[in-house]
């Protein structure tokens, strides 16, 4: 007979694994197989057994919209997931950029999360890392929708090679030019409006040797997304540029999802329930996450990751099928 717990959290993993868009990994999971396999559930175990205080970073910053602004992909699950961790006892910040800040303020603002412990880092100098490490104990760095840089040869030559899978074609899919950079998922470079917050999850156990970290993503290009190998995303990831697009930044634990707010909302709902705090889910009904979308447009003009347009819709879906796993995690617990 299974552990009731494990059951439920692994439902919430299967609840999230749909790509109605088609335009992210989870849809290649018919054809090559899931992606780390009870990650979700790991992950919720260690925020569960160990947290002390939990930095949750996000902000995926769209200079091609028509008014340049974070994507609404990202900081609504960033916020939900502290916010439920705080109400299971654990302390909880979030952290993003000078150019995402905007859209994730007002997320702060509409779930009326702590405005205190939203640090909008600054990191032109070359001390920023440790002046952040320095201010405050870390036992979890945690990134939803966050991008990170693609890999170089040293990153791909140290990653485990996958079998059955042919490893050749790196140095020819990814010129040096785009070696160590952010990619879109067009292939383009977009260093110029990403600050390297990728650095904290390098650094982090050269500060606090013991810490834990966990990536949460929907398109390789992601913080975490070097946990999987190089060549298992390039022939999964749904574009002509998938080389380019992998991020080298691996974590202990890396969500993969349809959308990363719907990984973050499972990562939440996992630790409510071994935590025994599922009530305090019922909270962000249909109507309080529409609400959010809607803060995050008005007050700061976040736009569509897919689209592109400044609207209250997340990765290109309608907003009742974004809810759909939401609701269904929140059916699970009402049974």
């Amino acid at each position: 007979m299974g552990n009731p717990q494990t059951d439920l959290i692994r439902e919430f993993d299967r609840l999230i694994r749909r790509d109605p868009g088609k335009r992210g990994l989870i849809d290649s999971e018919d054809r090559f197989g899931p992606l780390c396999t009870d990650h979700l559930l790991h992950a919720a175990h260690a925020l569960m057994q160990q947290s002390t205080h939990v930095v949750i970073t996000t902000g995926f910053y769209v200079p091609a919209a028509e008014i340049p602004a974070a994507e609404t992909d990202g900081p609504p699950g960033a916020v939900l997931l502290a916010m439920v961790l705080q109400e299971c006892g654990i302390q909880t910040s979030i952290v993003t950029d000078a150019l995402c800040a905007p859209v994730v303020e007002a997320t702060v603002n509409a779930f009326a999360y702590p405005a205190g412990q939203l640090d909008v880092v600054a990191t032109e100098d070359e001390e920023w890392v440790s002046r952040f490490f320095s201010k405050q104990e870390v036992s979890h760095l945690v990134a939803v929708e966050r991008v990170g840089p693609s890999h170089t040869p040293d990153s791909w030559g140290r990653q485990e090679r996958v079998a059955g899978v042919e490893p050749t074609g790196f140095h020819e899919k990814v010129p040096c030019d785009h070696h160590d950079r952010c990619h879109n998922m067009r292939g383009e470079i977009i260093d110029s409006h990403t600050p390297p917050l990728h650095a904290l999850f390098e650094q982090l156990t050269d500060f606090f040797p013991d810490a834990q970290t966990i990536g949460v993503g929907d398109g390789g290009n992601e913080i975490g997304m070097g946990a999987i190998a190089w060549e298992e995303l390039a022939r999964r990831i749904a574009s002509e540029h998938a080389g380019l697009i992998p991020c080298r930044i691996a974590t202990d634990w890396n969500i993969v999802a349809g959308t990363s707010n719907w990984g973050a909302a499972a990562l939440a709902a996992s630790v409510a329930v071994l935590k025994d705090r599922t009530g305090t889910l019922f909270q962000w009904q249909r109507a309080e996450q529409q609400r959010i979308l809607e803060a995050m447009v008005r007050e700061a003009n976040a736009v569509d990751g897919v689209t592109k347009q400044r609207e209250p819709t997340v990765d290109g879906l309608p907003f009742l099928t974004y809810m759909q796993p939401w609701e269904g995690i929140l059916s699970f617990l009402a049974r």
